[in-house]
């Protein structure tokens, strides 16, 4: 284009505005009549002028296409290898939704190095996450949508949509695709609890009766939930809590109670619960207290003690 102009304007001494006319006409080859007769070496500079600009403006598109379709390939080969690894989960947990509480149910299931698959259909949420999670796109309301994300093959499933009436119907989907699936559920009513149960949900958590919970309590026993609050399972560097399977500590020598584990004097952790196999939780134990095939311990300790409980045990 500026070449067009200096060329009209001092060839054949257009004037700036009829020079810039001469050229759009040329470039883009729209057949209009020149402004005025050419002259031969402004005839010789417009033929040159055309075959240049046909040649750029062939290689612009060339440019452009290729990266429009290199940009999609791009797109489909990363789908592509996102279901790939999403056909290779076995045991893992679905999420629905990625709003705040399924953020955080995310995030704490990355710190703990669970294999999960989140359902989101908002296109802008999982291009700004899809680098550190693994996106199902749809409405988790359909079954195909949870066929793809593994609901045949998982374990767990949280559903944290907004509302109760979605909730039931993931809930209802899903139990029927899975049946022994463990499925939590978000509620923000208390009538929507039991129906959520009914439609086959194993827990129900209520993310504002909660937190209410939790600030009446600050109130009334600051010092103690202050102290709750202290007990982290967020990681390996700082858990206060590990859920030990009694399975876990086979191979190391028979153990028929809790006193035989003797983990206080081997490790520092304090076994603070019992779990036994029928789910019963037991709280503070007894040191005599049998241990029975596939119950768990809950054992509290410093983060140096857990670790060296995992690392003596290989859990984890």
């Amino acid at each position: 284009m500026l070449i067009g102009v200096l060329g009209y304007r001092y060839i054949s001494n257009f004037g700036w505005l009829d020079a810039l006319y001469m050229t759009i006409i040329t470039v883009t080859t729209v057949g209009f009549r020149e402004v005025r007769p050419l002259d031969a070496d402004a005839k010789l500079f417009t033929v040159i002028l055309i075959i240049v600009s046909v040649f750029i403006f062939a290689y612009a598109i060339s440019i452009i296409t290729e990266y429009i379709i290199s940009r999609n390939s791009l797109q489909l080969i990363k789908k592509k290898k996102v279901k790939s690894r999403i056909k290779s989960l076995t045991g893992h947990t679905i999420v629905c939704g990625y709003g705040r509480n399924g953020m955080q149910a995310s995030v704490r299931l990355k710190t703990y190095n669970r294999p999960f698959v989140v359902i989101e259909r908002d296109k802008l949420m999982i291009e700004k996450h899809e680098k550190d999670v693994l996106f199902v796109e749809g409405d988790a309301n359909e079954d195909e949508v949870l066929i793809n994300a593994g609901v045949n093959r998982a374990s767990n499933l949280i559903v944290t949509l907004p509302e109760d009436a979605a909730n039931l119907f993931v809930v209802l989907s899903a139990r029927q695709l899975n049946k022994d699936l463990f499925i939590i559920s978000r509620a923000s009513q208390v009538s929507s609890q039991k129906k959520l149960e009914l439609a086959g949900a194993d827990k129900v958590i209520m993310p504002d009766k909660i937190g209410g919970d939790h600030m009446a309590s600050l109130v009334v026993l600051p010092d103690l939930i202050t102290f709750m609050d202290k007990l982290s399972v967020e990681g390996e560097l700082s858990t206060n809590l590990e859920e030990v399977a009694i399975e876990d500590f086979g191979g190391q020598e028979e153990c028929n109670s809790l006193r035989d584990l003797d983990l206080r004097r081997k490790t520092g952790c304090t076994i603070i619960g019992y779990i036994d196999p029928d789910g019963a939780y037991i709280i503070n134990p007894e040191a005599d207290l049998p241990l029975q095939p596939k119950s768990k311990v809950i054992v509290l300790g410093r983060p140096e003690q857990i670790q060296k409980l995992n690392e003596m045990f290989h859990i984890g």
